[in-house]
């Protein structure tokens, strides 16, 4: 016998529940990171690494798009790969994260080249444009859903650096100031698309996996950078 869809209500909270217990600002890394327990050498290392994430997000919503047959769908998705490699009103998230590793004492070429990049973090993220490439576009819509927690994320974020990290000018911060608001339009923007598209069970399904992929990519991320930079004292 099928299973009928989920209601609109208990997709939103199976969705919400996921965050709830694996997304990454439970990771020790992270949390370490909040408190102010980062020394200077692995708060640098974080950055680098999570430059390559920054820097293949307008990537994955090419993805996105280059499957998504819908003009109505891909005109509201297309903001993001602008919000991200920027335009010539907009410097853009990535020189914003370029501006943060200026800020923590890496050169943009350090960035630009991953000169520091975990084997780890890599893998992670390129498994992450690729599932974006050979996934239907509504669960990889659906994958974008972390952003539901990230402003929460952001928030906490920036204030304990702000806090803590004072060595770190506050300039270099504007990445996070704008994601506090930006994350909650965009988490917005996909979750209307995930509710009106993923309107059967077996799409519902797929979307609440693509979530749970997404936030293990994330804590896989932060696994390699905590193994490797957990020690460090630089």
């Amino acid at each position: 016998m099928t299973t009928g869809p989920l209601d609109r209500e208990t997709f939103i909270a199976k969705l919400r529940e996921i965050g709830g217990r694996a997304y990454h600002d439970k990771h020790p890394f992270h949390v370490a990171m909040n408190e102010g327990r980062l020394s200077p050498g692995a708060l640098r290392g974080w950055v680098a690494n999570r430059f390559y994430y920054q820097s293949n997000i307008p990537i994955k919503d090419a993805a996105i798009l280059s499957n998504c047959p819908l003009r109505e769908v891909r005109r509201v998705w297309i903001h993001r790969i602008v919000d991200h490699d920027g335009s010539s009103e907009n410097e853009g998230g990535i020189e914003a994260w370029l501006r943060l590793g200026e800020a923590c004492g890496l050169s943009r070429n350090e960035l630009l080249e991953n000169r520091h990049l975990l084997p780890g973090v890599r893998f992670a993220v390129d498994a992450y444009v690729n599932f974006a490439r050979v996934q239907p576009w509504p669960v990889a819509i659906a994958s974008s859903l972390t952003e539901l927690f990230a402003p929460d994320l952001m928030a906490t974020r920036l204030a304990g650096f702000e806090k803590f990290y004072t060595w770190i000018d506050s300039s270099g911060l504007d990445y996070f100031r704008r994601r506090v608001t930006q994350a909650r339009c965009d988490s917005d923007e996909a979750l209307a698309i995930t509710l009106e598209r993923c309107n059967r069970r077996e799409l519902q399904d797929a979307a609440i996996r693509a979530l749970e992929f997404k936030c293990d990519i994330l804590w896989s991320m932060l696994d390699a950078i905590h193994h490797a930079y957990a020690g460090a004292n630089r």
